[in-house]
């Protein structure tokens, strides 16, 4: 708290406000004790001022708080729903006792609802506390039960950024393994004036440390530059964290065990070289000296090829889902917020007014936006309904013109009509809930509340086809739309007129929406906008699997380019050897990139029922998915064996294209 209390709530007219929406308000004069008025309605004073609740905060976009009393009060349907035990509109949060556990408060609240209320029996509600630590990450449940969440991209992503690190370090050990014969008598001449092995050792580790020293230090560099675009591809507001001792304490880690797991196997190989046989020049590697470098790049590229067809298959579910058939119009569609009873009784007359604008072609109103369901109803009975079956329909209440606005296709029955004063208990569903009802004619049928005060049966009028509201990746829930006279409007949907531009049409839609409604701010959202958000945490995935495939691909070229060179440097006298008795580039260009070319070719192998296991595993997750497609498997081998040729193609051919006369000059 920056000023006043946060108790202040206890009084029903107050209320508290966030820093940024103080200053907004009364600029840099203090508002404490001032006044204001709440929807346009109800005067409530100004007792605290709170910091802003910061950006990684389920809350941070909270700019004022309000007692829940004010808001019982000032909401009927609220206040008449204080006792029905089967709303779930709202949260309740709670701060457990110190001696009490969160497994011990769930089993003793596991049971309220159901004892509370007779009707709830057959759905068996249960209870339990979700601990705050959870929300962000451990948000997923099925049947009471915690299923993951975003916790499955962060491991996603670690492990993807090991293996990348793991990557550079085989590229170390490769390299300095490879220069092994350079360096063969320094080790020989050391250990002939008494260097100990375990000497030699902590030469080659302390070449290791600070090779990862230097690194980590650009890394640091790195980051500072990249830090904004980072931000803005993961959808974060991260700052670098300087003063945080746990950040310095991990990338000590990380330093160490870099160092240790890149530079150990070099210094253990290095150090154990023979001074006599070195010193005589018999010194020789060994045929099967190169098989630790050749698994090595096996493994590189058996990453990088699971990554490239771990990324195809993660952009191809998405454009698999976005070319999913969405069963409405939602271009040129745009909805606005109805934020008060201020709305209430003009209906009717701002259509008119937005008709006779020429900006809109049509208008509805709905309880819900078209991109969402915010309620669900249970607790019907109609003609041939099962014994024991328990219904789950998404309830949205609509206006006349709903359907036309949103341009839906009627396949059976018709819409509603203002013609038709029966209409006012009328309902329309969509395909799915035909058959998930069991109806074979449903035009026509009633479905009768199961309540105490059951009010008058909804007839169903008719049938639309079903339109995608919630996930893009999952089945169209069943859905009744029941028609509302505008009592419970959120939202205005209004389809502009294509004969004009988006923005002439907003333009016109803004000034009539300020002349009735001076004292609200003009929002509005573009309905094909907020269904494209729909695919914002896959994309994100795909986008970051999509840089870590690049840095592991380019990661393992420059390994590739820098054992191309060097064997290269190893078979000089070879090369000029064979150009002398005939050998044309071409000739020695496939010699020199064969032995790669093998090892990539063995990588696919490995890398392709990898990449099949783990993507399946992946793709579970969605009932709406993708199949997986043959080409994607041969592109990516494709694409790595032409990396590779491309990659070796330089060293390979420059070394054929050496003049054999120089190569063969004894030394």
């Amino acid at each position: 708290m920056i000023e006043g209390q946060r108790n202040g709530l206890k009084d029903i007219d107050a209320i508290l406000l966030s820093e940024s929406c103080a200053k907004t308000l009364f600029g840099e004069e203090s508002a404490l004790n001032k006044s204001l008025k709440l929807n346009s309605e109800h005067d409530l004073k100004v007792v605290g001022i709170y910091k802003d609740i910061p950006e990684n905060n389920e809350f941070s976009d909270v700019e004022f708080m309000v007692s829940w009393e004010q808001y019982v009060n000032t909401n009927g349907w609220i206040k008449n729903s204080l006792d029905s035990w089967g709303n779930n509109s709202f949260q309740m949060f709670v701060e457990l006792e110190d001696n009490v556990t969160m497994a011990s408060a769930s089993a003793a609240i596991k049971d309220v609802k159901l004892e509370a209320s007779e009707d709830l029996k057959p759905f068996n509600p249960q209870l339990f506390l979700h601990p705050m630590e959870d929300w962000h990450l451990k948000s997923n449940f099925e049947n009471g039960i915690q299923t993951g969440g975003r916790i499955e991209n962060v491991w996603l992503f670690g492990i993807i950024g090991s293996f990348v690190l793991l990557l550079a370090c085989i590229n170390f050990m490769n390299l300095s393994t490879a220069r092994s014969e350079k360096r063969a008598r320094e080790v020989g001449i050391r250990k002939a004036i008494g260097s100990f092995r375990g000497q030699l050792i902590n030469q080659f580790l302390s070449e290791s440390f600070l090779v990862v020293i230097l690194s980590f230090i650009l890394t640091v560099a790195f980051v500072l530059l990249t830090i904004e675009p980072f931000n803005e591809l993961a959808s974060k507001k991260m700052n670098f964290p300087w003063t945080n001792p746990t950040f310095w304490f991990c990338s000590l880690a990380f330093v160490i065990t870099t160092a240790v797991l890149s530079g150990s196997y070099p210094a253990l190989y290095l150090s154990s070289f023979q001074p006599v046989k070195v010193l005589k020049g018999t010194f020789k590697a060994g045929r099967f000296s190169a098989l630790p470098r050749k698994a090595l790049v096996v493994m590189q590229f058996t990453v990088s090829v699971t990554l490239i067809i771990g990324t195809l298959i993660v952009f191809r579910q998405i454009q698999f889902s976005k070319n999913r058939p969405v069963g409405y119009d939602k271009e040129g569609l745009v909805q606005i917020p109805v934020m008060s009873s201020d709305f209430e009784g003009k209906y009717d007359f701002m259509r008119t007014q937005f008709l006779n604008s020429g900006a809109i072609d049509e208008m509805s109103s709905s309880s819900s936006p078209t991109t969402s369901v915010w309620s669900n109803r249970s607790g019907f009975i109609w003609d041939g309904k099962t014994e024991g079956f328990q219904e789950d329909l998404a309830w949205t209440s609509v206006s006349y013109e709903f359907a036309k606005s949103l341009n839906l296709k009627i396949v059976a029955g018709r819409d509603f009509s203002r013609e038709m004063a029966s209409d006012s208990n009328a309902a329309l569903i969509n395909e799915t809930a035909v058959k998930y009802l069991g109806l074979k004619d449903p035009v026509g049928m009633f479905l009768r509340d199961d309540s105490d005060d059951p009010g008058p049966p909804l007839k169903i009028i008719g049938v639309i086809q079903d339109m995608i509201v919630q996930s893009p990746y999952e089945p169209v829930k069943q859905a009744l739309y029941a028609f509302d006279g505008y009592d419970n409007a959120a939202y205005y949907n209004l389809r502009l007129n294509p004969t004009k531009s988006a923005s002439d049409n907003i333009a016109s839609i803004e000034a009539i929406f300020k002349a009735h409604f001076p004292h609200f701010p003009f929002q509005y959202d573009f309905v094909d906008e907020e269904y494209g958000k729909k695919f914002t945490s896959e994309e994100r995935i795909g986008n970051l699997a999509g840089i870590f495939t690049i840095l592991a691909i380019l990661i393992s070229c420059l390994g590739l380019f820098g054992l191309a060179s060097f064997m290269a440097e190893q078979r000089t006298k070879e090369i000029g050897i064979r150009k002398v008795l005939g050998a044309s580039v071409a000739n020695l260009w496939a010699m020199l990139s064969k032995d790669f070319v093998t090892l990539v070719i063995i990588s696919l192998f490995i890398s392709t029922p990898l990449a099949w296991y783990f993507m399946t595993d992946w793709l579970s997750s969605y009932t709406y998915k993708a199949n997986f497609a043959w080409w994607i498997f041969a592109a990516s081998g494709a694409g790595a064996i032409g990396i590779t040729i491309l990659t070796v193609s330089y060293q390979a051919k420059k070394a054929a294209m050496s003049d054999p006369v120089k190569s063969l000059k004894s030394e």
